[in-house]
């Protein structure tokens, strides 16, 4: 029988001591859980051994109770630490013996807290074999999931691009908001646009559709009387001009900063694969007030969107290898390619409201649509994709780029949506 919480009190009396045995505890249990903690550097044990009927004698000196594995490549390999990160237990795959015969045991291991629960552990001599398996990060989780986008083309990166249509199940909480992925990039980032804030465990009316879907409403640029007010930055008499900010820009970059960056969410979001602002022309200069078509207008209008993007208008923040550098804060919009892919019809063709990207709201792409007339015009979407002068007021709906290498729970459905780790 284990003993335990022997206490001994002194008692004084004259020239007497008279010593009490004040209690034994006898501890019987019908489950036993050992727990382990380990660090990072070998195995080092603390007991906590719960045990029944006098069968488990272990003592400290020989207590060698696990053997752990990590994956490499399609096997494992044995280490002298169990991981801190970057892997997940594998319950399947991990068993205990007693004398090397398996033993019928439920093992659990939490690696946060490093914490090993074997149960029933009923006799001396038991060993488990821990088998940890590296995470996927978070692109390849989502393209492995159920429910991945299948759709894809080549987009800037030169990469294929996995992108949503339809009404899907995209729905990821990130930094205390609800979010729809557009896509994963070529580079294997994550793409996703705004969907209200996540003040409930799972989306609900506010999310779907309404005011709730957008930070607010605003105008693309406050003047429309030049060519340059298509720009997401801009210049004037430059084409792909980038030494003003545009009025939606300087919105996004404050809402960025304190609901993003400020709160400690910034490490998750990618600022080298950019956004794009196409202002590439079909027709006339796009220097002041020359009437100018872009190239967006032309692919949209025929139905034939792209995700290519010339360098000067991919706008990046000033770290990243690729892109114009321009950004201070690695936030955008959606382009209206990217709408297009998603299943938004130009607006002369058709509209459609059973797809995730209507909001029952009109809202800003970054994609330039034409000068004429002496105003400037952007292509703003909803039911379908259409077209306004820059100084228009309109949803404002922020798109973020997420690191391809976080790490990802969830099933991307409504009620259990994709959740970044850790943010």
């Amino acid at each position: 029988m284990l003993k335990r919480d022997i206490e001994f009190e002194t008692l004084h009396s004259n020239k007497h001591r008279i010593y009490l045995l004040c209690g034994i505890v006898c501890v019987v249990v019908l489950m036993v859980t050992l727990i382990i903690t380990t660090s990072k550097a070998k195995y080092k044990t603390t007991q906590s051994l719960p045990l029944i009927n006098g069968t488990i004698n272990y003592d400290l000196s020989d207590l060698n109770l696990i053997g752990a594995y990590i994956q490499e490549g399609e096997g494992y390999k044995q280490v002298n630490e169990t991981p801190l990160s970057g892997y997940e237990f594998n319950s399947d795959e991990s068993y205990c013996t007693v004398n090397g015969e398996n033993i019928n045991a439920t093992i659990n291991f939490d690696i946060e807290t490093q914490t090993l629960s074997i149960v029933p552990l009923t006799k001396k001599g038991t060993k488990c074999y821990l088998y940890f398996d590296e995470k996927s990060s978070g692109s390849e989780y989502i393209l492995a999931s159920p429910n991945a986008p299948t759709n894809h083309t080549t987009d800037w990166t030169g990469k294929e691009s996995y992108y949503y249509t339809g009404n899907p199940d995209n729905w990821v909480s990130f930094a205390g908001f609800y979010w729809r992925i557009i896509r994963i990039n070529g580079d294997g980032s994550i793409r996703m646009i705004y969907q209200g804030v996540a003040d409930s465990p799972t989306p609900d009316a506010g999310n779907m559709t309404g005011e709730g879907t957008q930070i607010g409403t605003g105008q693309f640029n406050s003047s429309d009387d030049n060519n340059m007010y298509v720009g997401y930055m801009y210049q004037c008499g430059q084409l792909h001009g980038l030494q003003t900010s545009s009025t939606i820009k300087g919105v996004l970059d404050s809402w960025y900063k304190n609901n993003i960056a400020n709160k400690g969410y910034g490490e998750y979001v990618d600022g080298n694969s950019g956004f794009c602002g196409d202002r590439r022309v079909t027709s006339g200069t796009g220097i002041n007030t020359s009437t100018t078509y872009y190239q967006p207008s032309t692919r949209i209008s025929n139905s034939s969107p792209s995700l290519t993007c010339q360098t000067e208008d991919i706008y990046t923040t000033s770290g990243s290898g690729t892109g114009n550098k321009a950004l201070t804060q690695p936030i955008g919009l959606i382009s209206a390619d990217e709408a297009m892919f998603a299943g938004i019809p130009w607006w002369a063709n058709e509209s459609n409201t059973n797809n995730y990207l209507y909001t029952d709201n009109s809202y800003w792409t970054m994609s330039p649509y034409r000068f004429s007339s002496s105003y400037a015009y952007m292509l703003l979407t909803g039911s379908s994709i259409g077209f306004s002068s820059t100084s228009y007021t309109t949803g404002v709906r922020p798109v973020i780029n997420i690191r391809a290498d976080v790490q990802i729970t969830g099933s991307g459905t409504s009620i259990d949506p994709f959740i970044v780790v850790g943010a």
